[in-house]
């Protein structure tokens, strides 16, 4: 069984863990895009376009399933995506976990990217799933960035500034990025300080979508296998190791002990 995940960054980490603690004998493809990230500014035509380029790589290693790790490919390029790849290859989008949030009855913040904040496609979502329930949408300028490039001070910084537009009475808090959830940690710390150490209930995306990963293939979970299974990384379709970046949070460390399924390039000698 192979599972392949996509996004701009390494914001597929979440998810791509979530299959490894379901299943640690699926083989898991990640197929991301440095080299034209960050997707949000890119028009939907443009972000379609690298979103297909990234999904055919992954494609070409046949996996059983394509998650869309990321909330803003899945808004633009999902319909595209399946268009090209289904029914061969079912294609799982990720959808911010708005529905069990409001399902709870408290007050929901939303934390998002800019782009996401307020856009047609973010306020659909609530008007379907939390029509009645007090929302906030928390906008968080630069926090995936700072979750790409592993910089723990901005972090901290676009963290606490996003605290700080969050009502003190929420309840549940929805990462409505990706990225959002490899620092869930610092997140947690800094809404316990807004809220008086009230206590809230995250809404994340990634167990849910490995979870429908496996039912779109017709598995379900399995007890840890021996060995693991192996691990593919494609950077912008080139055959690589896990970037530093991603080892700096444990669900990268989680995925490294896989072994490497395709042998990775050697450097090139220099030529003088």
């Amino acid at each position: 069984m192979k599972i392949a995940l996509m996004d701009s960054g390494i914001g597929l980490l979440a998810a791509a863990a979530a299959v490894r603690r379901l299943r640690p004998d699926a083989d898991l493809v990640l197929s991301s895009d440095p080299d034209g990230m960050p997707w949000g500014p890119r028009t939907a035509e443009s972000l379609t376009d690298r979103a297909l380029m990234v999904a055919r790589a992954a494609a070409e290693l046949d996996p059983d399933a394509l998650i869309v790790a990321c909330n803003t490919a899945t808004v633009h390029a999902l319909d595209a995506l399946r268009a090209a790849l289904e029914p061969g290859i079912p294609v799982i989008g990720t959808v911010p976990a708005i529905k069990p949030a409001a399902a709870r009855g408290g007050k929901v913040a939303i934390w998002a990217t800019p782009g996401t904040t307020g856009s047609p496609y973010q306020r659909g979502l609530i008007r379907s799933f939390a029509g009645g329930v007090d929302v906030t949408e928390v906008p968080c300028p630069g926090l995936a960035d700072a979750v790409q490039w592993a910089d723990p001070d901005a972090v901290a910084r676009t963290v606490a500034a996003a605290a700080a537009l969050t009502p003190p009475d929420v309840t549940d808090v929805v990462l409505g990025c990706t990225h959002y959830e490899l620092v869930e940690d610092p997140i947690r710390a800094a809404l316990d300080e807004r809220t008086g150490g009230a206590a809230l209930t995250y809404h994340g995306s990634a167990d849910a979508v490995a979870a429908q990963a496996l039912r779109r293939i017709g598995v379900g979970p399995a007890p840890a296998a021996d060995p693991t299974g192996t691990l593919t990384v494609l950077l912008t379709t080139r055959p690589s190791a896990l970037p530093a970046e991603a080892l700096t949070y444990a669900e990268g460390r989680l995925l490294d002990a896989a072994t490497p399924a395709l042998p990775l390039p050697t450097e090139a000698p220099a030529v003088h």
